[in-house]
């Protein structure tokens, strides 16, 4: 479930009884499997479980008893834990719909309960509305906050970082949904819940280039969110895989529903395919390019990532990269849940796994895609 997939056997076990224990997969006074049948489940010796159960009992998780098993602990009488949830940009990316739902959905949803702030589902949230929820969670004295970082504003990166630092001075956890605070490379010392979109925007370019394509663009919004930028790595790594230079004028920001830019793109830079930022972004260029008299997928296959909930129904269905935001919310509950009762746990990145959903505006016969690259052979670079 996690990004560590190449982590110690030992340490893969722990994370995914962790993660059972905190969402309530496991209840407090239950007994865990065996060491015999967890090696058995996990194909490894039961010395490699046993390391599992002992880092699980060091960290408060289980109690061993002798002869008996391993057993969840028990949990000691607490008053109820209130969480925030800080998504400033709810009507912009709908992933924070269905995420909060996950959230909503844990098991152990009786130990915590989930504030907006206002009691009200919220509406587009400015800087100043932030600010203004964000007091009213350090007033009542919340255990935790959930944020989703704002992108696509002038002065987000300023805004991000006042809400984390007043946070950061009043001691309440904070787990970040979907994005980072910081560009790639620098990294915050907060946890991380979402998808590795750097390999995410491989598996989009990899899926293009197996279509015939060779000159692929990635359009994206201006101030767009890190998980942009390690999509955008991503594009271009699959590119060098396969021999191809990137070129830097394909990557393009700019506003998807600018006509006059859309149009000088597609003659001046004569892409094959695109991969956008977001599905809100290939809805948007698609609208734009129908406009213009292109087809999709005749001029331009079109790629995006979330799969929102309108990606399918479109004129011509949407290939997307699905992203699992029910998992995510029950993920980021029980990292937030793990962070409140270990504070010194170093930060980490929770990458769930996708689903690449392969769709009309993405295909084309073979013959098609022949064309394709006889018709846009990439110029030689000097």
């Amino acid at each position: 479930m996690t990004a560590e997939t190449h982590s110690p056997k030992y340490r893969q076990i722990y994370d995914q009884l962790r993660s059972a224990i905190v969402v309530g997969d496991y209840r407090p006074g239950s007994r865990l499997p065996s060491e015999a049948d967890l090696a058995s489940q996990y194909d490894t010796s039961r010395i490699t479980v046993a390391r599992a159960f002992q880092e699980l009992h060091m960290q408060g998780f289980v109690e061993r008893r002798v002869g008996a098993g391993t057993y969840v602990r028990s949990a000691e009488p607490m008053q109820e834990l209130r969480f925030g949830l800080l998504i400033p940009d709810p009507g912009q990316t709908e992933i924070f719909e269905p995420i909060c739902r996950g959230m909503a959905e844990v098991k152990q949803s009786s130990r915590f309960s989930l504030l907006w702030g206002n009691s009200q589902a919220p509406q587009s949230t400015s800087e100043l509305q932030a600010d203004r929820v964000l007091q009213h969670f350090l007033d009542i004295g919340v255990s935790g906050v959930f944020f989703a970082p704002f992108e696509h504003r002038r002065h987000k990166n300023e805004a991000n970082q006042r809400i984390v630092q007043a946070l950061d001075k009043a001691g309440v956890p904070v787990v970040l949904l979907d994005r980072d605070i910081e560009s790639y490379p620098q990294r915050s010392h907060y946890d991380v819940v979402g998808i590795d979109n750097r390999r995410a925007g491989y598996m989009l370019a990899q899926h293009l280039i197996d279509q015939g394509c060779r000159r692929i663009i990635f359009i994206a919004r201006k101030s767009s969110a890190p998980t942009v930028d390690a999509r955008i790595m991503g594009y271009r790594d699959a590119l060098l895989q396969h021999g191809i230079a990137p070129d830097p004028a394909l990557v393009q920001w700019m506003d998807p529903d600018d006509a006059v830019a859309v149009e000088a793109l597609m003659r001046e830079l004569k892409p094959q395919a695109a991969i956008c930022a977001n599905d809100t972004t290939s809805m948007r260029l698609m609208r734009t390019l129908t406009g213009l008299s292109f087809e999709i997928p005749g001029d331009l296959l079109v790629a995006s990532f979330d799969d929102v909930k309108h990606a399918e129904l479109l004129m011509v269905p949407l290939t997307t990269i699905r992203q699992p935001c029910s998992a995510i919310g029950a993920e980021a509950i029980a990292a937030m849940l793990e962070r409140v009762a270990n504070p010194e746990l170093p930060a980490r990145d929770i990458f769930l796994d996708f689903t690449l959903m392969v769709r009309n505006s993405t295909k084309s016969s073979s013959a098609e895609a022949e064309l394709r690259v006889a018709a846009n052979e990439p110029r030689t670079s000097t």
